[in-house]
């Protein structure tokens, strides 16, 4: 795979809804009533192929098809190789079950004391406020329960949720995410923050959501002032490609920035999509020029139906390999796999060093030149005192 693209491009515009007012393209309730969800919407604008049919055909069994007219006009849909068309489109290969998959393979279910709640680590929460989606990855790590294509029966109790955090604190960091919150109205949002923050030992919320991408028009000045009255509000947004940083992204992240809210990006590495080094700097490049640090690239979670999206972790480890010196620091994610079963999230890092003694830490810098760090420090002789005597040596004074 290589990757080209102009720095200086930003798509923008209504594409395929031209015809539109603008009033109605920015309004993020027409964005979500106009969404493609059937195969028959798709083929107005695209061709699919066999594959993608069968995929279709499928999703009301899996995961529900769903796309914002906004996202739909950055697919290419005269390549059925594009990545964002990979993305969203359902293919055949999500009806293949394949060893060590699993439809909960974070084990959520096992650390949930309270519906909606999972309190895996010591200090932290993952709220799980909703079951929906402006539009559906099709590599998604609930896919059981996103969507309700499943029947999975996802009921988030809201106020048992607040009452368990309330009643253990040693919760100080509560993270909300679903589904996606920010698809909650202003109204019932605000008071899941207010409540949060009443909180005394609560000290860090964040939200966690890709709505950012798939529909920045839901980023308005009253979101913004919510977001500024009970800030700060930490956010990490999910892009995946260069194609996805667009001019209304970069607003909207701009408009979240201004509110005091501190951004971060977490991709998911994806086969023949993003596991490219090129393709991730320029991911990262942009990101950093929209505001957004990159944050987390994880290894793809062992979803039901994803292999044909699981990428090598040897890529991984040379995509980081490719940043680290070659860029910014800042540019540079940590390479990621959440432990299958719950055993939480565990860095993955090229191998720099050579070797660990008393003596000094030897190791490879980006280039691959070898460097001794001394971990043993004496004092460093003063070439102006007498020489030391040798032992058995006696000192003669001369008068």
């Amino acid at each position: 795979m290589s990757y080209i693209e102009d720095r200086a491009v930003w798509f923008e515009g209504q594409g395929h809804w031209q015809h539109i007012p603008a009033a109605d393209w920015q309004d993020w309730a027409w964005q979500l009533k106009n969404r493609l969800t059937t195969v028959d919407q798709l083929e107005q604008y695209m061709t699919l192929t066999a594959d993608e049919k069968a995929g279709c055909a499928f999703a009301n069994q899996k995961l529900a098809l769903a796309i914002t007219p906004y996202f739909f006009n950055l697919i290419d849909v005269n390549d059925p190789d594009c990545p964002l068309r990979k993305q969203m489109i359902p293919r055949s290969g999500e009806m293949i079950l394949s060893e060590g998959e699993n439809d909960d393979s974070l084990n959520e279910d096992g650390h949930s004391p309270v519906p909606g709640l999972v309190h895996r680590y010591p200090d932290r929460v993952l709220f799980l406020v909703t079951d929906r989606c402006a539009s559906y990855c099709r590599y998604c790590t609930r896919s059981r329960l996103v969507s309700n294509a499943q029947d999975y029966n996802f009921h988030p109790e809201h106020e048992r949720a607040l009452r368990y955090i309330e009643s253990h604190p040693e919760i100080r960091d509560v993270l909300l995410s679903g589904g996606d919150p920010l698809l909650l109205s202003d109204k019932k949002l605000e008071h899941l923050l207010s409540r949060l923050r009443a909180i005394p030992h609560v000290e860090f919320i964040r939200i966690g959501s890709r709505i950012p991408v798939f529909l920045p028009q839901r980023i308005t000045p009253a979101l913004t002032d919510i977001f500024k009255k009970y800030g700060p509000i930490w956010m990490s947004i999910h892009v995946n490609h260069p194609k996805e940083c667009t001019v209304e992204l970069k607003a909207a992240c701009e408009r979240l920035s201004f509110a005091g809210v501190p951004l971060g990006n977490q991709s998911v590495l994806l086969k023949d999509i993003n596991d490219d080094v090129e393709v991730m700097k320029a991911l990262v490049h942009r990101l950093l020029r929209m505001r957004v640090r990159p944050y987390y690239l994880y290894q793809m979670d062992l979803i039901t139906g994803g292999a044909h999206f699981k990428a090598d972790v040897r890529k991984g480890l040379e995509i980081i390999r490719g940043l680290r010196g070659h860029t910014t620091g800042y540019a540079v994610p940590q390479f990621t796999i959440d432990a299958p079963g719950g055993g939480g999230k565990v860095p993955i890092n090229p191998d720099y060093v050579e070797s660990i003694t008393d003596d000094a830490v030897t190791f490879r810098n980006y280039e691959g030149q070898r460097f001794v760090y001394p971990l043993k420090s004496a004092p460093k002789p003063d070439p102006a005192a007498p020489a030391p005597i040798a032992p058995g040596v006696e000192s003669i004074v001369v008068h």
